[in-house]
């Protein structure tokens, strides 16, 4: 009952002994309703009523007649769809797939999904969306006309048209990948057009500053204040590991004293949204006390900006690496930590990968190096 002492009306459809329930967004005095007849009374004071529960009945048969002429078999979900004015699930598009997921993990964000995750999906299916009025010039594809041939295409048409290189389009098909197994799950389709297809991904180098660039970096004080700012933040991410969303959210109630008595940086990682412990080390206390006075413990700058001036830096100082944000994340991964001992299941802990496999895959190559220098060192001394 609401304020007004009515009750909403709801109906209910049976079909093969599956139920479904939904609101008419009609309301009315429990005292004004035939059970018996499933109607208000008396009629001549709810005849409009009346009328657009006999509207619904109506519509909800003609979905029923329209599903039984289609070949394939439906329940009472797809006759509820119908109803509706959306497609049944043998109807359904692939970009109505891709806005069923959207708007389902739209309402996970914070939950176990992020805004950034959820926004690429949003993205991927603009991509799948301009190749589908490019290739087919239609808006829209359904779901099960989907196969290799759609995927192969599509492949190629990123890699002509678009440019795209191929760690991009490894990571597109594999959100493509993700919206064909949510509409299995969900069953709206009964086959994976990815059975026969392999998605390849690109193994691309590590770049990361050496022991002697990172020292050339940290013992160079620049003239102008900007590139100065950019570089202590950079060192500071080379010696925290943090990504630039964290770098820029880093403030004092992420900054815990530990049993062992040092200083560590606690807080969530928000591509994984796992939890990220990293030591306070000596050379990113030094920038933290340099920039303390401030109101946030760090300057604030665009990721853009960043990027920018650390193109200045490098040239500056004759890396001859593209230096951006994330080069700082490498550089703690490998000359900070693997370079110097520390095993990668910790390394992978620091980073806050969601998998050891991530940080393995990424850095593996790195390790091996390392092996190799070490039994160079070893020969040599074993020849003395």
């Amino acid at each position: 009952m609401n304020q007004q002492n009515k009750c909403p009306i709801r109906c209910r459809v049976t079909y093969l002994k599956k139920r479904k329930i939904f609101s008419t967004g009609l309301f009315i005095n429990p005292e004004d309703w035939d059970s018996l007849k499933q109607l208000a009374k008396p009629p001549n004071k709810y005849k409009n009523l009346n009328t657009q529960l006999s509207l619904i009945s109506q519509k909800i048969n003609e979905a029923f007649l329209m599903l039984q002429i289609l070949p394939n078999t439906f329940d009472v979900d797809d006759i509820y769809r119908k109803f509706k004015g959306e497609d049944s699930k043998e109807e359904i598009t692939l970009l109505g797939a891709y806005d069923l997921h959207n708007d389902k993990t739209k309402k996970l964000i914070g939950v176990d999904f992020n805004e950034l995750s959820w926004s690429r999906y949003v993205e991927s299916r603009r991509k799948v969306a301009e190749f589908i009025k490019h290739n087919y010039n239609k808006s829209d594809i359904k779901l099960k006309q989907l196969d290799l041939k759609f995927i192969k295409d599509l492949e190629y048409y990123w890699k002509t048209e678009k440019k795209l290189k191929q760690a991009t389009i490894y990571r597109s098909m594999q959100r493509l990948k993700k919206i064909i197994q949510f509409s299995i799950a969900e069953n709206y389709l009964q086959r994976d057009p990815f059975n026969l297809y392999k998605n390849k991904k690109q193994k691309t180098k590590i770049v990361y500053l050496s022991t002697q660039e990172l020292k050339l970096l940290e013992n160079h004080n620049f003239s102008q204040e900007r590139l100065q700012k950019v570089k202590d933040l950079f060192v500071f991410c080379c010696y925290t590991g943090l990504a630039y969303t964290e770098m820029s959210n880093l403030n004092s109630s992420h900054l815990v004293k530990e049993f062992d008595g040092n200083t560590w940086i606690k807080m969530t990682r928000q591509k994984t949204n796992e939890l990220i412990s990293v030591p306070l080390l000596e050379q990113a206390k030094i920038i933290l006390n340099k920039y303390k006075p401030e109101e946030s413990l760090l300057p604030k700058i665009s990721n853009q900006k960043f990027n920018s001036y650390m193109k200045e830096i490098a040239e500056v100082l004759g890396i001859q690496k593209k230096l951006t944000h994330h080069i700082a994340r490498k550089t703690f991964a490998t000359t900070v930590l693997l370079y110097n001992d520390v095993p990668m299941e910790i390394v992978s802990k620091l980073l806050g990968h969601s998998k050891m496999s991530v940080t393995q895959d990424s850095y593996g190559e790195v390790v091996q190096k390392k092996v190799s220098e070490e039994i160079k060192r070893l020969k040599s001394k074993m020849e003395r």
